[in-house]
């Protein structure tokens, strides 16, 4: 059996809706209800991880997923800007915003740098090599854009030109010693 790999992105929350930065929200009523009614189109899996998360435990636990707690999976610290929307900080912080945006080395922010995303997420999914049979990983966006990057060898300044919205599956495939990309951005849910 081909080793396989879904990192599933987290549902709606009320940082999402208001294009901010999250803090360690729940789930928004419509992400919960979404999450719950796509619990059926979720594939069996041998393994699943979360996120710590509250978004991402809440959406495992509505997936009905015995899912193991894993940091690695955690989503990038914001720092001081949690919390924040990004149009605020843009017209608060616009040089702060544009160094972040413009050097994937950079975390004006005080938290983690996106290379040190990159890094993290690097080390877990190459740790999933040895793991055989399908494993689904409830995340966020920042640590699905890092898999993708990592996965087909993209730049670090790519990390932004890909797009991942809530309750969306990237599926990766362990293809000898390497992973390979097979989809991503596929709802979960019918709201599309």
């Amino acid at each position: 059996m081909t080793p396989r790999l879904t990192l599933l992105c987290h549902a709606s929350t009320d940082a999402v809706r208001r294009a901010a930065f999250p803090i360690d929200e729940p789930l928004d009523e419509r992400g919960a209800a979404q999450a719950a009614a796509a619990a059926d189109r979720l594939h069996a899996a041998e393994r699943s991880w979360t996120s710590p998360a509250l978004r991402a435990r809440q959406t495992a636990a509505a997936l009905r997923l015995t899912a193991a707690t894993d940091p690695a999976l955690r989503d990038c610290d914001f720092g001081r800007w949690a919390g924040r929307r990004l149009v605020d900080l843009q017209a608060d912080e616009p040089d702060a915003v544009a160094s972040w945006i413009g050097d994937p080395a950079a975390a004006p922010h005080g938290g983690e740098s996106i290379l040190d995303v990159l890094r993290r997420v690097a080390a877990w999914l190459d740790e999933r090599c040895r793991d055989a049979g399908h494993g689904v990983a409830v995340t966020h966006p920042a640590v699905i854009r890092a898999a993708v990057l990592h996965v087909i060898g993209a730049a670090p300044d790519a990390f932004w030109r890909i797009d991942v919205e809530p309750l969306t599956c990237t599926d990766l495939r362990r293809n000898g010693d390497r992973w390979t990309l097979r989809s991503t951005g596929c709802r979960l849910d019918d709201s599309a």
